[in-house]
């Protein structure tokens, strides 16, 4: 069973149905008791950190998500549920996070871009992805695809776990990958073959 977490923020449906898509048994989880039976977990997310933090811990899911990390049960983190994974984000002051993988959260920081237009944040629609190393994520896909991005923070590893990049301003981490550990600044779940893809892969480790 693949478990996709529900602590009251992220694209619950669209993520569960994406899974199913490709193959995989999503059942969307609340309760700390129910990791018990997962094989593999999805954290998504969309809104704000602290407010994310909040009700994870309000719900009991953060030591169940540590555990689980810590065991090697294959997890992934999308959009928010990646920067939720990392030590710290700076969205509305400074907010402690799992402390999964190692780095921050930052806002974009950019004035123009190379026509010298303003680049505006959020960073939304769809953008292409580039390979940093091999990852069993992308693999069957080619360096470059395009993918749907909606965000205003993105995250900024200490170590070198990135798995992509894409650029926007200046070259941001876009997917990591660390051991069972994955995460995607973009949503798989609405980025139509390509992410359908990375998903499959995902429930096929």
């Amino acid at each position: 069973m693949i478990a996709v977490v529900d602590y009251g923020m992220g694209n619950l449906r669209s993520v569960q149905k994406a899974v199913l898509r490709v193959g995989g048994d999503a059942q969307i989880i609340q309760s700390p008791s129910q990791f018990a039976h997962a094989e593999k977990i999805i954290l998504p997310g969309v809104g704000a950190f602290v407010n994310a933090m909040e009700r994870l811990s309000a719900r009991q899911l953060i030591e169940p998500l540590l555990r689980a990390a810590e065991q090697g049960t294959p997890l992934l983190g999308i959009c928010l549920g990646l920067q939720l994974m990392f030590d710290i984000s700076y969205e509305g002051g400074e907010t402690t996070g799992l402390g999964i993988l190692p780095g921050k959260a930052v806002r974009f920081q950019f004035h123009s871009d190379a026509t010298g237009q303003s680049l505006r944040v959020p960073h939304m629609g769809w953008n292409t992805i580039h390979w940093s190393r091999p990852c069993p994520l992308t693999t069957g896909l080619e360096s470059g695809a395009y993918v749907y991005f909606a965000h205003s923070y993105h995250v900024v590893p200490i170590n070198a776990n990135t798995a992509t990049t894409t650029e926007y301003g200046y070259d941001f981490t876009s997917a990591v990958w660390k051991d069972n550990i994955f995460g995607t600044q973009f949503h798989p779940e609405k980025s139509q073959s390509v992410g359908l893809k990375i998903l499959e892969n995902f429930v096929g480790l």
